[in-house]
């Protein structure tokens, strides 16, 4: 049912049907977004509260609903498990050493004819991050998010949260506490992102808003590019497994489930050249279904989504399908030559494993490279979140007389044939 093989004569047909799948929200999402944006932009925090209590079942009441302190975070840190500690103290190290080597270097220098060319990186004044807290909550996105912010330089690092009936995930707050969070606000959805750019009463407005969530959120930092700066529109989560026949099988079917157990309409495809493989694969994958506890979610999206595709040559095959696929996560698990081979080949991916021991989970919390990566496509045009998510470059231009006697008349003669003769006079005033 899954299974595929380019040598069936209408892989053409099933192979486009799984690249050009429609995994993400309908139109009926961007109708209530958009309502719901104009709520929140016309009425403030009175938006928020309405919204909060119909999605949330929670109640802004008091200044203590609204947010969640520093205290909390720091006392969540301190009560959670030594073991969970640790890991998220390596897991923020590694982070951060990864983009701090992301950070760019200003410009600043003269050209053949004496002009003063440069450019100037800064991080910009706030950042709004969104942080999940529906079907998961994920302390990883936290730090994925806040540690390039804090590397990037910004000063202000603003968190909103859903808060399902008034529940805070105390992993989330101890993230937040090692990553130090300014605020946080116990607002999701929709909603959130629109106090974001809008600004309320009590959530003052950001320049960059960054951060996975469901299909509305996706659908309302779409909405507000333009108002504010946005990392990506994110979609439904997707991996893409490269594997030849010797490779455990029960391996791979953990691989695949890893992205499945997300979200109904991940996706999940293995490339492979063994057609037995293949099979076992499939086998082990009803097994694995059977004993998680998100086998539902991950039985769903691998009955919808999932596929095992046959090739005759992975050097020659796996390539120009993987880049039409343009997946978020693709895993590269053969031989070390040949993973450099194909890593070259490879020109669309959100990020790439390489080997056999390179599961995707390590990226998703302890590896460095950030998680948050283009869905849908959009690695063709499109990268994971970085430090210059958090930045902008302004460039800067100094001539003397001579610089201006050099080019000064080009620039003259081209405002001229645009027509803009202002443009022209503004240079020629200043030529001898």
């Amino acid at each position: 049912m899954h299974t595929l093989s380019t040598l069936d004569p209408d892989f053409e047909t099933r192979f486009s049907r799984i690249v050009n799948a429609r995994r993400e929200a309908d139109s009926n999402v961007a109708g209530q977004v958009s309502s719901i944006l104009a709520d929140v932009k016309g009425t403030g925090d009175k938006a928020l509260v309405d919204l909060t209590q119909r999605f949330d079942g929670y109640a802004l009441v008091e200044d203590a609903d609204w947010v969640v302190t520093k205290e909390r975070m720091a006392q969540a840190y301190s009560e959670i498990d030594q073991d969970l500690r640790d890991a998220l103290e390596l897991a923020a190290a590694r982070v951060r050493a990864y983009h701090e080597a992301q950070v760019p270097d200003d410009r600043d220098y003269t050209d053949a004819v004496g002009a003063r060319l440069g450019a100037i990186w800064r991080p910009v004044d706030a950042a709004g991050l969104y942080v999940p807290g529906g079907r998961a909550a994920y302390p990883s996105s936290l730090l994925m998010n806040a540690i390039p912010a804090r590397v990037a330089g910004v000063e202000r690092v603003v968190v909103v949260t859903p808060t399902p009936k008034g529940n805070s995930n105390p992993i989330v707050l101890a993230a937040a506490h090692i990553a130090g969070i300014d605020e946080m606000w116990r607002v999701g959805g929709a909603q959130a992102i629109g106090a974001l750019a809008y600004g309320t009463e009590r959530i003052k407005p950001v320049d960059v808003i960054t951060g996975p969530g469901n299909a509305y959120v996706a659908e309302a930092k779409r909405q507000l590019y333009g108002v504010v700066g946005i990392d990506m529109v994110a979609g439904p989560s997707e991996i893409l497994v490269v594997a030849d026949g010797e490779n455990d099988p029960d391996w791979t079917a953990a691989d695949l489930l890893s992205q499945a157990e997300h979200d109904p309409t991940s996706q999940s495809v293995l490339i492979t050249d063994d057609e037995g493989y293949a099979r076992q694969v499939e086998d082990a994958v009803d097994v694995l279904l059977a004993t998680l506890e998100t086998g539902k979610r991950a039985r769903e999206s691998w009955d919808s989504h999932g596929a095992i595709i046959v090739v005759n040559d992975l050097a020659a095959e796996a390539p120009p399908l993987a880049n039409r696929l343009a997946a978020e996560h693709v895993e590269l698990a053969v031989d070390a030559g040949l993973a450099e081979q194909l890593l070259k080949d490879i020109r669309h991916a959100g990020s790439v494993f390489l080997g056999r021991l390179t599961p995707e989970a390590v990226g998703d919390y302890v590896a460095g490279p950030n998680h948050v990566l283009p869905t849908g496509r959009r690695a063709r045009f499109s990268s994971g979140l970085s430090v210059l998510d958090f930045m902008k470059r302004t460039s800067f231009l100094a001539l003397d007389q001579n610089a201006l006697e050099a080019i000064g008349p080009a620039a003259a003669a081209l405002a001229h044939a645009e027509g803009l003769p202002a443009h022209a006079k503004s240079v020629e005033v200043r030529l001898k």
